[in-house]
C-alpha cells in the first residue's frame, strides 16, 4: 500500500512564507489524520511499517547495547526493499565487521565471517536476540510478518501532542509460527510508530520498543532513536540511531542474495 505524501514533499521543497506557514501546515495534518482515521488497523500497522522501510530504502545506523558492567557500539547499514526482503551488515568495529542477516520472504539466514558460515535461522530463533541486543533478529531486519500472521483490532484512540494515536492490538493466528501471545502498537496519525509491546503466551509484558526522537527526513517524519528495554531489565537496554537513511533508492539486482552476503557487492 503506497502512502501519499505529495504534500509533504511540497512543502519540504517549495520556499514559504512565515505567514503561509501556519495554514499550510494545519492543512497538512487534516489531511493525514482523515487518512488514518479511514485505515482498517491492518492498513494502520502496513501503513506504519511502509512509513520505516518505503518502497525500499538505505539507511546507516549506530546501535548501542548498554548492560550494568558494560556498553558496547556497532556500525551497520540496512537496505529494505517492498516488504519481504531486507539486508543488514555491520560495519564496526573491526571484530564484528562484515556479520549479517538477510531475510527474502519468510525466510533468514547469518553470516558470521569468522566461521566463514552462512546458516538459516529456524521461525523457532528469529525472536532471540540479535549480537547479545535486545533487539531479535527480527526487528533488526524490520520484518513486516506481523501484517498477515496477526489479528488486528483498534483497541484505542486518544490525542497527544496534536496527533491522533491509534492503539491497535495484534493477536497472532492460531497456525502462525509466532512466539509472542499479542503485539501492541501505538501508531501517530502520520504513521510514526511510538511504541511496540511484546507479550508473551502467559499475557505478561516482555519488553517494549519506544521511539524517543523524531525528525522530519527526505519529507516524512522518522523515528530517528529506538529504544528496546525488557521489563524489569535492572538497567538493560539497547537503543537504535538512525545516522542516515534514503527511502525509494535504486538497489542492485544482487543485494538481497546469499552470494552478497557472503562476499559483499554492494556500493
Amino acid at each position: 500500500m503506497r502512502i501519499a505524501n505529495t504534500l509533504s514533499t511540497d512543502l519540504c521543497r517549495r520556499p514559504i512564507a512565515p505567514t503561509a506557514l501556519w495554514p499550510l501546515l494545519v492543512t497538512l495534518i487534516t489531511v493525514v489524520a482523515t487518512q488514518a482515521q479511514a485505515l482498517t488497523p491492518r492498513e494502520l500497522v502496513e501503513a506504519a511499517m511502509e512509513q520505516w522501510r518505503g518502497s525500499n530504502s538505505y539507511s546507516e545506523m549506530t546501535m548501542t547495547i548498554h548492560r550494568p558492567s558494560w556498553q558496547r557500539t556497532m556500525s551497520m547499514r540496512s537496505w529494505t526493499e517492498g516488504q519481504k526482503q531486507s539486508l543488514v551488515r555491520i560495519t564496526a568495529p573491526k571484530k564484528d565487521r562484515g556479520n549479517g542477516t538477510l531475510v527474502k520472504d519468510t525466510a533468514m539466514w547469518t553470516f558470521a565471517p569468522k566461521i566463514n558460515r552462512i546458516i538459516k535461522i529456524p521461525s523457532s530463533m528469529m525472536s532471540q536476540g540479535w549480537m547479545g541486543s535486545d533487539f531479535s533478529s527480527r526487528d533488526i531486519s524490520k520484518g513486516t510478518d506481523i501484517l498477515d500472521s496477526y489479528n488486528h483490532s483498534l483497541s484505542a484512540t486518544d490525542n497527544r501532542d496534536g496527533h491522533t494515536v491509534y492503539t491497535v492490538t495484534s493477536i497472532p493466528l492460531e497456525d502462525a509460527a509466532v512466539v509472542w501471545g499479542k503485539e501492541v502498537l501505538i501508531i501517530r496519525d502520520d504513521y510514526v510508530l511510538l511504541e511496540q509491546q511484546f507479550w508473551d503466551q502467559d499475557g505478561l509484558l516482555v519488553k517494549t520498543l519506544k521511539a524517543t526522537e523524531i525528525q522530519q527526513l527526505q519529507g516524512r517524519p522518522v523515528a530517528t532513536v529506538l529504544h528496546m528495554e525488557k521489563v524489569d531489565s535492572g538497567g538493560q537496554w539497547t537503543e537504535m540511531r538512525v545516522d542516515s537513511i534514503d527511502f525509494d533508492v535504486s538497489l542492485p539486482r544482487n543485494l538481497f542474495t546469499l552470494s552478497n552476503l557472503r562476499n559483499p557487492r554492494e556500493q
